[in-house]
């Protein structure tokens, strides 16, 4: 799959270095054009259809969040290249599907670009599909922990579970709420043979309530009851490997 690109470098040569690189191993990124600052950044993205941008973090009079937040909803990926790794965890809260180092190890770049191939070519073989999750209809049951024992819970009426430190919020298809006190990665693991998937760091969805899925810095997910809930770049991919 074709990937149409923009990077947004101030330095030319590191500008340079990228761009050869893309030519000579990521071949199905074709990028169409550059720019060195945030504001000539924004004039691209405006302007063309993208899948993914290659973002340097530190630039003048602005840096790569700034960017993305005068962008707003965006449907391209993107991959962060900096090279300092405080960034990091900035670069996580803004749905990047990727991090680079530099200097660039090619191996890596592969593997941003590779990435986000799977996540576009995914995207596109589900667009105005009928989406049909490919999970069997849950029967399952969960305990939930009670002072004077504890309480049976059928897994098929759980919406979505809710990270809360080490507490658990479990929202169900009756709109009542139920308070655990256990980790979400605790759940994630008792409902893992059902049709649940973590999104998010937070947030463990019930496939079978997905009603929508929306493209965006991460993407999200809407649920029967109307909730959207936020899609990680990291989980995408292998939210998207539930649907048909």
């Amino acid at each position: 799959m074709k990937l149409n690109a923009i990077i947004v470098e101030d330095e030319a040569a590191s500008r340079d270095i990228l761009r050869n690189y893309l030519k000579k191993y990521c071949p199905n990124v074709n990028v169409i054009g550059e720019a060195e600052n945030i504001e000539e950044g924004l004039v691209l993205i405006r302007n063309h259809d993208l899948d993914v941008v290659f973002l340097d973090v530190e630039m003048p009079y602005g840096n790569a969040f700034d960017l993305l937040d005068k962008v707003g909803d965006v449907a391209f990926e993107t991959i962060f290249v900096t090279a300092y790794n405080h960034y990091a965890i900035d670069a996580l809260n803004a749905h990047a599907s990727y991090y680079l180092m530099k200097p660039i190890s090619i191996d890596e770049l592969i593997k941003a670009v590779d990435y986000v191939t799977e996540i576009k070519t995914k995207e596109q073989a589900l667009q105005d599909q009928v989406l049909v999750p490919k999970t069997t209809q849950i029967n399952g049951k969960v305990t939930i922990p009670q002072q004077d024992g504890f309480e049976i819970i059928n897994t098929a009426d759980i919406l979505f579970c809710k990270a809360d430190d080490n507490y658990t919020e479990i929202y169900l298809t009756t709109n009542k709420k139920k308070v655990v006190s256990k980790t979400l990665k605790h759940f994630e693991d008792t409902l893992s043979n059902d049709s649940f998937v973590r999104v998010h760091k937070s947030y463990l969805v019930n496939i079978n309530e997905v009603v929508k899925y929306v493209k965006g810095k991460g993407g999200s997910v809407v649920l029967s009851n109307g909730k959207e809930i936020l899609v990680s770049a990291s989980k995408k991919s292998n939210l998207l490997s539930y649907f048909k």
